[in-house]
């Protein structure tokens, strides 16, 4: 497929050159054409990878990955293009951090409403999928760095989209257990799991770990 990352961050460069190596043609998109970090990682990834604008990645490809600071996501997906959007499905792996106050951040938005929701909304002709929001990038894309199968978790209203985007996860990326958490407001839930996951981050002292769902 044609994919495109939107963010240059440690998420964007690992999701990146993930799917450069499953064989993927990636095109990590930034507010300038030529972003230092975009065309690091270009180099780094190889053949398969290229480096432009928001527009530029949102055109080129046929799935997208938004893996911008959740504060900046909105902006971010307004200079992607809405006709660039539209009809595609969108991962959103970001998550509404506010640190305006330090460690640890708060919610910039919470509780009745998600970045998730608040990015449907905006782009109603998008097929949003809130994915990978609650692991670090490293166990993104490789979970069975974990000494036990753990759970990821998929929410959005397609239903087309989700079956899409958990096969990515699964063939693609290594995911055992994909819970479907249902529709976009979902979000709310896996957003606010970061609270938490910070502090076990704290607790820890280190950022690749996860939680796995145990039925009786």
């Amino acid at each position: 497929m044609k994919i495109a990352i939107l963010g240059t961050g440690i998420v964007g460069d690992t999701l990146g050159s993930k799917l450069v190596e499953l064989g993927h043609e990636v095109r990590m998109g930034s507010r300038t054409a030529n972003h230092e970090k975009a065309v690091a990682w270009t180099k780094k990834a190889g053949g398969r990878a290229s480096q432009g604008t928001f527009a530029d990645a949102a055109a080129f490809a046929e799935l997208v990955f938004n893996c911008t600071a959740g504060t900046a996501s909105l902006e971010a997906l307004k200079l992607a293009g809405e006709k660039n959007l539209a009809g595609k499905v969108l991962v959103d792996v970001s998550n509404p951090l506010d640190f305006s106050k330090g460690f640890p951040p708060t919610l910039s938005v919470s509780n009745t409403d998600s970045l998730g929701e608040q990015l449907q909304r905006a782009f109603p002709d998008v097929k949003v999928v809130k994915s990978l929001n609650t692991v670090t990038a490293t166990v993104m894309v490789n979970p069975a760095k974990l000494s036990a199968p753990t759970d990821i978790f998929v929410a959005g209203n397609d239903a087309g989209a989700k079956k899409q985007v958990t096969q990515l996860l699964t063939e693609g990326f290594g995911w055992k257990r994909v819970v479907d958490l249902g529709d976009i407001t979902a979000a709310r839930a896996t957003e606010g799991h970061m609270l938490m996951w910070l502090r076990l981050y704290q607790s820890l002292g280190t950022f690749e770990f996860n939680v796995q769902i145990v039925r009786a």
